[in-house]
């Protein structure tokens, strides 16, 4: 069995309908679940809590747009409906149903870098590797 280190850019990428699309240099993930609490009649405290939505909102840094996206004339302004997908030594964490919320550029004219990317996953996944 080999043996992986820590997930690299190439191991962190956006994809789009199954075409790897851009790698990423780094990310920060945060999930938020709404809950709301069940209360009776005549009790002090609520009785239980239910489960309600997951919301998934990520910080993607250093986006490289691949070549063929590039020669596809992909821009990070036009994405919809595309997954994070992290590629980590026992799992694979993917995100879907991707929206963009903010995107920072820095850089040089016609480089195709997003420096800093926010995202909002509608779903999220694991798979063992």
């Amino acid at each position: 069995m080999e043996t992986r280190g820590f997930p690299t850019s190439a191991d962190i990428y956006l994809e789009l309908d199954g075409k790897k699309i851009a790698v990423v240099q780094g990310y920060t993930a945060r999930a938020a679940k709404s809950s709301r609490f069940v209360e009776a009649f005549g009790e002090s405290e609520p009785v239980a809590a239910v489960d309600g939505q997951r919301t998934y909102t990520l910080e993607l840094t250093r986006l490289y747009a691949t070549d063929d996206a590039v020669s596809d004339g992909i821009s990070f302004y036009d994405l919809e409906d595309f997954s994070l997908v992290i590629c980590k030594p026992d799992r694979k964490v993917i995100y879907s149903g991707c929206q963009w919320s903010e995107i920072q550029e820095e850089g040089r004219l016609n480089d195709m870098v997003a420096e800093k990317v926010t995202l909002a996953a509608s779903k999220r996944i694991e798979t063992t590797a």
